[in-house]
């Protein structure tokens, strides 16, 4: 899995109760073919990113086909994870 692009926008929270910075982040993503994942139109990973008093962290992530615009029911594995994470620490807020 690859990220070749990415869009950001900051959450606002006008009630105040939420710390820190959340972001909801569309990642452009590249698979293999031989990927599970694969779909011929493409894929993104949408996710909401939290930068906080208790570190950065994803809270939700949700894999969708592109053009369809349908909801993959799959999750995440562990090092996909970690490896949306350090993108958006280092390219997002």
């Amino acid at each position: 899995m690859n990220i070749i692009n990415h869009s950001a926008e900051e959450l606002k929270d006008p009630t105040g109760i939420l710390s820190g910075e959340r972001y909801e982040v569309i990642l452009d993503i590249e698979v293999p073919e031989d990927d599970e994942l694969y779909r011929e139109q493409g894929i993104y990973i949408k996710a909401i990113f939290v930068r906080d008093e208790n570190g950065a962290r994803i809270v939700q992530s949700t894999i969708v086909e592109r053009n369809s615009e349908k909801y993959l029911d799959f999750e995440l594995e562990e090092d996909e994870e970690s490896l949306i994470l350090s993108y958006c620490e280092e390219n997002i807020g």
